[in-house]
């Protein structure tokens, strides 16, 4: 059927509508599962208003192995996206959740500064989060949330203390940051602190008191309480997730809170 392209906020990639039927065809397919790494990828489109496909990888079930997959995501890791309105109209696929917020925070040109100096200073804390944060956060999480038994049986408390120390000294470097800074990285807010944030959602589980860490634990806090698409990644819960509707439609960017003038009417999430 002719299609013609329809064109969003922040130029071409809202879909292709049918000229028949009317109905629109979404241009992102996203592969995912509600896990820090996806939640990072729901808050970045529900930040950016762009409208998508949700396709659950269940990894209890073993879905990241499915041949399919892999042939978006060779390390059988979620998230991975496929656009079908990629650079220059053609499809892309990406996998790696950083990757992932760069290429929309490049598509849609948001959440990424412009000037050279504070570019650089989102791409470090970002590459911060994937090279530390999340591999010391998740480990601790692991052993003190998912492995109890096993711990017991093996005794392999070193490996504990270990990731547990280190959780804490990673939540020591983000509360200085902030103590020096609103955001984490150049002075706003950025697809840095999307990717760093849905990693301190249980601080329990991974051996901290989040309240020796007071800067850090405010910024949660306000994350938590202004940001919409914080509170609409609960809805990702795994007793959830397969209930969820396909196709998302996109709400009010969460950004609208403190600058109104980019707000736009908030849409419902439709099946």
């Amino acid at each position: 059927m002719t299609a013609i392209l329809t064109t969003g906020p922040y130029g071409p990639g809202g879909g292709s509508k049918d000229m028949l039927t009317g109905e629109l065809n979404f241009m992102i397919d996203v592969y995912t599962w509600p896990t820090p790494n996806g939640h990072k990828v729901h808050i970045m489109l529900h930040e950016t208003e762009l409208e998508h496909n949700i396709h659950p990888i269940n990894i209890q079930a073993g879905d990241q192995f499915k041949p399919e997959f892999l042939k978006i995501s060779p390390n059988n890791k979620m998230p991975a996206i496929v656009d079908q309105d990629g650079p220059d109209g053609k499809s892309i696929s990406v996998f790696e959740s950083a990757a992932i917020l760069l290429y929309l925070a490049e598509k849609t040109h948001r959440f990424m500064p412009q000037e050279a100096h504070a570019r650089v200073d989102v791409w470090q804390w970002l590459m911060f989060q994937m090279g530390t944060v999340g591999p010391m956060l998740g480990q601790a999480h692991h052993f003190n949330a998912y492995a109890p038994e096993r711990i017991e049986r093996e005794k392999i408390q070193y490996g504990i203390d270990r990731y547990v120390n280190e959780s804490n000294r990673v939540y020591g470097v983000m509360d200085r940051r902030l103590q020096e800074a609103e955001w984490i990285a150049a002075g706003e807010y950025t697809i840095a602190d999307m990717a760093i944030m849905p990693w301190l959602r249980n601080p329990d589980k991974q051996g901290v008191d989040i309240s020796r860490y007071p800067k850090l634990s405010a910024g949660v806090t306000r994350f938590g309480n202004d940001r919409r698409c914080w509170r609409l990644s609960k809805r990702w819960q795994i007793s959830h997730v397969n209930r969820l509707p396909t196709r998302i439609k996109p709400g009010k960017s969460c950004m609208a809170r403190h600058n109104p003038a980019k707000a736009v009417p908030l849409t419902d999430v439709r099946s």
